[in-house]
């Protein structure tokens, strides 16, 4: 039975080589995903597959409302892009961990797609970004 209910109104931080900057008010929708590339261990006499964990696999999709200039999330996502590599921050409700506000780092992972330019006309243009790979480690003190 569920005890808490959050708002979801997550903070999300990013860090691109020395400069990080704070997507929360430009962020609609966030998802972690967190994954582990499942290894065959299967041997002679199994009657089943059987799996061993591997690599760290992870993902966190964000959907963000754009904004061009310097400092805007188009020009943001694009050095993360262009980078090759970058580190997210993202907690639930506020910058303050505990075990009901875990903190989780995604350190060293890639903005593997977005999209600079996307919308409709009378539409708030909006981007997708999609970040693969890197450790992800939880915070909750």
């Amino acid at each position: 039975m569920a005890t808490t209910t959050y708002l979801q109104n997550p903070t999300i931080n990013i860090t691109v080589g020395l400069a990080t900057t704070d997507l929360s008010d430009n962020c609609s929708a966030a998802t972690i995903t967190a994954a582990f590339d499942a290894l065959e261990s299967t041997a002679f006499g199994d009657t089943a597959h059987k799996f061993v964990k591997g690599l760290q696999n992870n993902q966190i999709t964000l959907t963000l409302y754009n904004s061009y200039g310097a400092s805007e999330i188009e020009a943001v996502l694009y050095d993360a892009w262009n980078t090759g590599t970058c580190t997210l921050v993202m907690s639930p409700a506020g910058t303050t961990e505990s075990p009901s506000n875990p903190e989780y780092t995604l350190t060293g992972c890639m903005l593997a797609s977005f999209t600079p330019i996307a919308g409709a006309y009378g539409e708030l243009s909006s981007v997708e970004a999609v970040f693969q790979g890197g450790a992800l480690t939880r915070d909750i003190t």
